[in-house]
């Protein structure tokens, strides 16, 4: 089976990465052609436009980036902002005070920058893995202007708290979870599905000729507005029941499978 999609929206980490957070030929490949096809290519991502580059080159392209989980859609050739979801900073401030109370390591980002108020050798490698220089934050600092989301990460066990806990109180900001590891908070408004919504209607691109792939709870969105939507096999089920189909997993390079088999229609 072979679609006419006009667009391509891809996640990255644990869909287009395999587990060693490598991008391997086959996948690379078959991005390429699917490009070929005169589709445009569009990563999503919760990752900031900075770590998101490095895999638009590797893949040889340029184009749409959905980053920040829709909370801000840039181009890659010129670093412009192209839509965003703004916060409210005061909303921002019960976040920060568990945070610190928990010990867990966050950050403030803008469409481009990352800033913390601490840097645990961890983080640092976290952040160096990401090709991200955060910018220290002095203490006592004012919230900057132009926020769109703040990210929390440690161990498992210490989000999972948080994230109880937030969802057990009455909340104006969204909580999302992007990764084991990892909480996002960002503006009610912002998601992937919406973003790639946004983006279509610039476009004017009919749903229906929209392909996404996708591997987290932060995907369902997007998978659930494409025309086609394919789960990875190393998503949770709630997130593969919310897709129209499931590939291999990015171990097995199956976002490559699910692009030669609905993109270009080669034999499964």
């Amino acid at each position: 089976m072979k679609g006419n999609f006009g667009i391509i929206a891809l996640d990255v980490d644990g869909t287009l990465l395999n587990d060693e957070h490598a991008l391997v030929p086959e996948v690379k490949e078959a991005v390429r052609e699917a490009a070929q096809t005169g589709a445009e290519i569009v990563l999503c991502t919760g990752r900031g436009p900075r770590a998101a580059m490095p895999i638009m080159e590797e893949l040889g392209l340029a184009g749409t980036m959905i980053v920040h989980n829709g909370g801000a859609t840039v181009s890659s050739s010129d670093s412009r902002v192209i839509s965003q979801f703004k916060l409210d900073s005061d909303k921002l401030k019960p976040f920060l005070e568990t945070c610190r109370r928990e010990g867990l390591q966050f950050d403030l980002n803008t469409a481009f920058d990352v800033m913390v108020e601490q840097l645990s050798e961890e983080a640092r490698a976290v952040y160096q893995h990401l090709n991200v220089r955060p910018v220290m934050l002095n203490s006592g600092y004012p919230l900057p202007d132009g926020l769109i989301k703040m990210s929390v990460f440690g161990q498992i066990e210490g989000i999972d708290r948080v994230q109880q806990y937030w969802e057990g109180q009455a909340q104006t900001l969204q909580i999302i979870r992007s990764g084991d590891y990892f909480i996002d908070i960002q503006h009610p408004g912002a998601s992937k599905g919406d973003a790639l919504k946004e983006l279509a209607l610039q476009r004017g691109m009919p749903r229906e000729r929209i392909f996404s792939i996708g591997n987290y709870y932060n995907d369902i969105s997007m998978l659930q507005f494409a025309g086609l939507g394919i789960a990875m096999d190393n998503s949770p089920d709630a997130v593969k029941a919310a897709a129209d189909a499931v590939c291999g997993s990015n171990n097995e390079a199956g976002a490559a499978a699910a692009l030669r088999q609905y993109v270009l229609g080669q034999p499964a």
